[in-house]
């Protein structure tokens, strides 16, 4: 999703954070979405990550300066992704995978007490494989994009 289309959306169904437990595996520490707004039934979706202090990879990330780790961050794009495919009834049993990720790149630091929108939309999947894009969001500020390779099991 572009700059401007992130702006305004109109979600067609929310996923919360207890419906997120019931469809994907990860669990706190590891559980990097609070909230799923699907925009267009396995195509668009856009996750909600509340970035708080108390979180346990600051401690070592960094204990003078707490950042949010970029991989955190691409994890929290492929958690979105996740929660939305896994959500729909055919899906039910199975698992969804990072295959690979590209075109990662970081363009400002996430710290405590930001709000982390991620964007993430299907390109194609074919199959048991697919490839997504994800952009994650600051207010209006890009924070982090990458291309994702899923696997279902």
């Amino acid at each position: 999703m572009t700059d401007t289309k992130h702006r305004s959306y109109k979600p067609v169904r929310v996923i919360s954070c207890e419906e997120i437990l019931k469809i994907i595996p990860h669990r706190y520490p590891f559980l990097l979405v609070d909230k799923v707004e699907i925009i267009e039934e396995n195509k668009t979706c856009v996750g909600t990550k509340c970035v708080t202090a108390n979180e346990l990879y600051f401690h070592g990330h960094f204990p003078t300066k707490p950042i949010l780790p970029g991989v955190l961050i691409l994890e929290a794009m492929a958690q979105t992704a996740a929660s939305m495919m896994m959500s729909l009834p055919e899906m039910q049993g199975h698992f969804a995978y990072i295959a690979g990720i590209n075109r990662a790149r970081f363009r400002r630091l996430v710290v405590p007490g930001d709000v982390l929108k991620l964007f993430v939309e299907i390109i194609r999947f074919k199959g048991k494989v697919g490839k997504l894009r994800g952009t994650a969001f600051v207010g209006n500020e890009p924070a982090a994009e990458a291309e994702f390779i899923a696997a279902i099991d």
